[in-house]
């Protein structure tokens, strides 16, 4: 089983980087990132599902989703796409929001900056993920996202499998 690495920015106790290999093309990775009907296969952690109500996947545009529980409960988030460089790179704000999109100020945002390169035998995705405040990374880790984000991966080993058979 691959490894998701998080480690924090040698020059800053407010970004977490993340290193993760997949077994699989950096175009099949690169689509499994920016298209809605791949992200709901695997985004959410296990046993929770990503359901989508919009995705722009462009410079300017967004994608608003929630993160269904097992129990019914409901997670909106929001992501505004900032850059875009098709193939190898995006850059990224998203916050946690209600089913209208309006933001929830009592939890923090994120700046997410996600890396595609070919590596030997697949793709390497590094994220930087940088937030407002030391305080603002800790809420996020106690929250689960290290092990939240892992388990995503690990869906996302099954996708990509899938999609190469």
């Amino acid at each position: 089983m691959k490894q998701t690495i998080y480690e924090l920015a040698a020059n800053s106790d407010k970004t977490l980087l993340v290193q993760r290999q997949f077994d699989a093309t950096p175009e099949m990775v690169w689509k499994a990132w920016t298209d809605s009907e791949i992200l709901a296969e695997w985004w959410a952690p296990t046993p929770f599902k990503a359901i989508t109500k919009s995705m722009d996947f462009r410079e300017g545009g967004r994608w608003h989703y929630y993160m269904l529980g097992p129990d019914g409960s409901k997670f909106w988030c929001m992501v505004d796409y900032l850059t875009i460089d098709l193939m190898k790179k995006f850059t990224a704000r998203d916050f946690f929001c209600d089913e209208e999109g309006n933001k929830n100020n009592e939890l923090p945002g994120m700046h997410w900056e996600n890396v595609f390169t070919a590596v030997d035998n697949g793709t390497k995705v590094s994220v930087t993920v940088t937030f407002n405040s030391k305080e603002d990374l800790d809420k996020i880790v106690s929250m689960g996202f290290k092990e939240g984000f892992a388990m995503a991966h690990e869906n996302l080993d099954k996708v990509l499998a899938e999609d190469s058979k």
